[in-house]
């Protein structure tokens, strides 16, 4: 079997519920309200973006990483 590694983004909004998203794949998104719960959800997303063919192959961003970008307020 082969086995391939994605990238995923995950935030927490207000509520507490937790937004993850795989940048590789265009609009490739899920929610969950424990952290478990929404890799499992985006690891669904994946495997029916690449069901679907939208193999990163196609796509024209290439995931390159995260940086925190620290910002002077007024």
């Amino acid at each position: 079997m082969l086995k391939k590694h994605y990238p995923v983004i995950i935030e927490q909004d207000a509520d507490g519920v937790f937004i993850v998203e795989c940048p590789v794949f265009k609009g490739c998104r899920s929610y969950g309200h424990t952290i478990n719960e929404a890799l499992e959800n985006i690891r669904e997303a994946v495997d029916l973006c690449i069901e679907e063919k939208q193999v990163p192959d196609e796509i024209s961003t290439t995931f390159i990483g995260v940086r925190d970008l620290e910002v002077v307020l007024p």
